[in-house]
């Protein structure tokens, strides 16, 4: 495959085993571009991949603990090896906790949320720079969280996980910007791996949230967050960076029901 918005580039995205990981990774190889798919699910990770190629484009696969920093910076040097260069970076992987009250949550908890959502993403970023300094040309797509934005109940460390990233996905934009370095944060509302998990916790909070939505549903991981990930990888973006684009069908506009159960007060 040769053609397309994002022929010639190499992608790596990490989480891209499911959900909006696996609908962005689609979404760019229908578009011509080279994908590393990146999961620690290594069949779901593979399947992916070899999917991706029976589209037609080039794919591997390399399994990926984003907490592990060894782990995650041999990831980019592997899609450098493979494709010859890393233009696209989408941190998109996320595994955490159940829900419960702040006032519960351990050290350790904040900590680990921390990690994967702060520390994975400024680990991978920094791999990446020096190979995108160099071609004058890069693309990072941050997957944050309405979660943090609206200070959602029950998860008080992955709200604060996910604006950290979204402070150093912006500051990384201020400074990378004179290299041709775009970095950009999407919020989504969709049907990924976390909600379904979610929605198997909470199938009320999740019903109303869903119904009050603008829109009357939750995104499509390729059909609607996929599309706006093609559009910030791709040269029609090449002026915007910084930005937090919210690509949740209305939601965060009024806010979301939001109240979940975890069980009487203690």
């Amino acid at each position: 495959m040769t053609e397309g918005r994002l022929a010639g580039r190499a992608a790596m995205i990490t989480g891209a085993g499911d959900g909006i990981g696996e609908g962005m990774a689609r979404r760019f190889a229908a578009e011509g571009a080279a994908v590393l798919v990146a999961d620690i699910d290594e069949e779901k990770g593979e399947a992916v991949a070899r999917a991706l190629r029976e589209m037609g484009t080039r794919a591997a696969f390399r399994r990926c603990d984003v907490t592990d920093r060894a782990m995650i910076t041999g990831v980019v040097a592997a899609c450098v090896e493979e494709f010859g260069s890393i233009d696209i970076l989408v941190n998109n992987a996320y595994r955490g906790a159940g829900m419960s009250r702040i006032e519960t949550k351990s050290d350790e908890l904040f900590a680990a949320s921390l990690n994967i959502n702060l520390y994975a993403v400024k680990w991978s970023m920094e791999a990446a720079f020096p190979h995108m300094r160099q071609r004058g040309w890069g693309r990072v797509i941050n997957i944050g969280s309405l979660n943090g934005v609206n200070a959602h109940m029950g998860s008080a460390e992955y709200n604060v996980g996910k604006e950290a990233l979204r402070a150093y996905t912006r500051s990384a934009a201020r400074e990378w910007a004179p290299y041709g370095i775009c970095a950009n944060i999407i919020c989504p509302a969709a049907v990924s791996a976390s909600y379904r998990k979610f929605q198997a916790m909470q199938p009320e909070v999740a019903k109303a949230s869903a119904a009050v939505n603008p829109m009357g549903r939750m995104g499509d991981p390729e059909k609607d967050i996929g599309g706006v990930a093609l559009f910030l990888a791709s040269e029609d973006a090449r002026y915007l960076t910084g930005n937090t684009l919210f690509v949740d069908g209305g939601a965060h506009i009024n806010g979301v029901v939001w109240i979940p159960d975890y069980g009487p007060e203690e």
